[in-house]
């Protein structure tokens, strides 16, 4: 599950990073930590998500 894992982090991690920053470009914070902390807390968020994806995934 480890392969098909990291597939899905990677495009998890784009889409939830990049939203992150957006939400944090949108609300005003245009200074770099709150850009990097946004990007940050999307990779973080990342993890279970693609977890939990590619365990029901295997299940199938």
């Amino acid at each position: 599950m480890s392969r098909l894992f990291m597939i899905i982090y990677t495009l998890a991690v784009t889409v939830l990073a990049g939203t992150g920053v957006i939400a944090a470009l949108t609300t005003g914070r245009v200074d770099l930590p709150s850009i990097m902390m946004a990007a940050a807390a999307g990779a973080v968020l990342a993890l279970p998500a693609a977890w939990i994806v590619a365990r029901r995934l295997e299940n199938l």
